[in-house]
């Protein structure tokens, strides 16, 4: 499904006659972008490892561990869809604490993704995946956006001293 370009950045080529991969100005807010985040006694390669272990950490530590060592954080999605048996009963109650747990914890981690994220300015910060109606806005643009509005919540958190890039509670 190609994406109007309004909706991409203006400096990319958005026409659908190539197939482009250079990095889009925000991608540092995706799960599967390569920083590193500091998080329950481990250094996850992406904030995808550690979101994805998370589902498993009291159902099936070993999974969890393998998650740890997937070559990359598509791997970790995988591994973990394909052991969605094993997820907690309670994970929808706790999964966009989770989240935003990893999230201000790879901001406060890398300063690139805090710079970035001051960068967005106001505008809505979403994540445009057009199958994920949960963490994204999905197909129809009218999903929940929950990691959207983690960053969002972060950016304002920022600017009004509730957090600080210097704060080491991790």
């Amino acid at each position: 499904m190609e994406r109007p370009a309004q909706f991409r950045d203006p400096e990319l080529e958005t026409s659908g006659d190539i197939i482009g991969f250079y990095p889009r100005e925000f991608f540092v807010f995706d799960n599967f972008a390569s920083f590193q985040v500091d998080w329950q006694g481990r250094r996850w390669p992406t904030s995808e490892h550690a979101y994805q272990a998370a589902h498993f950490f009291e159902t099936a530590p070993e999974l969890a561990a393998a998650i740890y060592e997937a070559r990359s954080a598509h791997d970790a999605y995988k591994l973990a869809k394909a052991n969605s048996d094993k997820i907690p009963e309670n994970w929808d109650e706790v999964k966009v604490d989770i989240m935003y747990e990893i999230c201000k914890l790879k901001m406060l981690q890398n300063p690139y993704v805090h710079e970035k994220l001051l960068l967005s300015g106001d505008l809505d910060i979403i994540e445009d995946s057009p199958k994920d109606t949960f963490w994204g806005w999905g197909p129809n643009r009218d999903g929940r956006n929950e990691l959207g509005k983690i960053w969002m919540k972060l950016r304002a958190q920022l600017r009004s001293g509730e957090i600080t890039v210097d704060q080491a509670d991790w």
